[in-house]
């Protein structure tokens, strides 16, 4: 017997399954790809897997205007046109490079549906065109934007919670910081694998370095888009778990807004996940944090294949419903 099992025993048969179709397909890796073509091949490969559109009342397409004079599309859905329903302000993943409203709308009509709460998912601007920290910038300005438009949109400003899947939960993790620096209640972070930390060290990023759809090399690649500078990795805005501020400290977590963690148990990411959970407990910040076992980041957009994603859905909608309903 080998003291060091193959990772891939964990995996669920239809995740293995799946795994083994997207190896046989022979693709390019993204990180063989320029940024723009990543883009185009993450597009059309974003819906093949995913469940089919839930139908909504609702859906609007919004601008929101940022700090240097662009203007960053959005798109609202809801389940009703009924005024006063709660929101989430939804962050896309993609490695900050790849990725857009239009890849991740599945989701957010599904979490639509199944919370009867409003989304505003955001096409916020991406590397290497847009290097950091202008994402998190115009994370932080569509919140501000939602607030201040919340009522004229017909939505209840005083209900609002940040959410983002891998990038998009970093960029959450960030802005709902910046929000408790601000005094700016937030109902909820619903986290799915965000990125945490800075540097690519922990045993889950050796475990799942190769074969389990986010690797190593496409980690490094994205990174390599998003940060002209090393020393950016060690910045909180894109490393909250291990990061520090302009002074040289870490950020404290007291007083930030709840956090729902969805974490794939097969992923680069599942340690520096776990630990900023423990660090936001340790903060007596309330978490929920559930682990998907057998399953790949990435895995919430799967819904055809892979049921844990369906599941991981319900318990999001779940947390959000609940955390909106402790607000009125």
């Amino acid at each position: 017997m080998s003291h060091h099992p193959d990772p891939r025993q964990r995996l669920t048969p239809a995740m293995r399954g799946l795994l083994d179709r997207v190896a046989r397909a022979g693709h390019p890796p993204m990180d063989a790809l320029t940024p723009a073509k990543a883009r185009l091949a993450y597009e059309a490969g974003a819906p093949v897997l995913d469940i089919e559109p839930h139908k909504l009342a609702r859906v609007q397409n919004l601008n929101i205007p940022t700090r240097d004079g662009q203007s960053l599309p959005a798109t609202l859905f809801a389940p009703s046109e009924a005024p006063g329903l709660p929101v989430l302000l939804y962050f896309h993943g993609g490695g900050f490079t790849v990725g857009s409203v239009r890849t991740h709308e599945r989701l957010c009509r599904r979490l639509a549906h199944l919370a009867n709460c409003a989304v505003v998912s955001v096409d916020y601007r991406l590397a290497p065109d847009a290097p950091f920290p202008t994402a998190v910038n115009d994370a932080w300005d569509s919140l501000a934007w939602l607030r201040a438009e919340a009522s004229a949109l017909g939505l209840d400003g005083s209900r609002i919670a940040v959410g983002g899947d891998s990038a998009g939960g970093t960029l959450a993790l960030v802005t709902a910081i910046s929000a408790r620096d601000a005094g700016w209640p937030l109902a909820l972070q619903l986290l799915y694998y965000p990125g945490c930390a800075g540097h690519q060290n922990t045993p889950s990023h050796r475990l799942y370095a190769k074969g389990f759809l986010l690797d190593a090399s496409l980690i490094t690649y994205f990174f390599s888009q998003y940060l002209s500078d090393p020393a950016d990795r060690n910045d909180w805005r894109f490393a909250p778990l291990d990061g520090v501020d302009a002074s040289g400290q870490p950020r404290e977590l007291e007083g930030v807004a709840p956090a729902w963690f969805g974490l794939a148990e097969c992923d680069s990411l599942v340690d520096e996940g776990v630990a900023m959970a423990d660090r936001l407990r340790l903060a007596g910040v309330p978490v929920d944090l559930e682990i998907y076992h057998g399953v790949v980041h990435g895995f919430i957009q799967f819904g055809r294949a892979i049921p844990q994603a369906l599941k991981a859905h319900e318990d999001a909608a779940r947390a959000l419903k609940h955390a909106f309903e402790g607000d009125t």
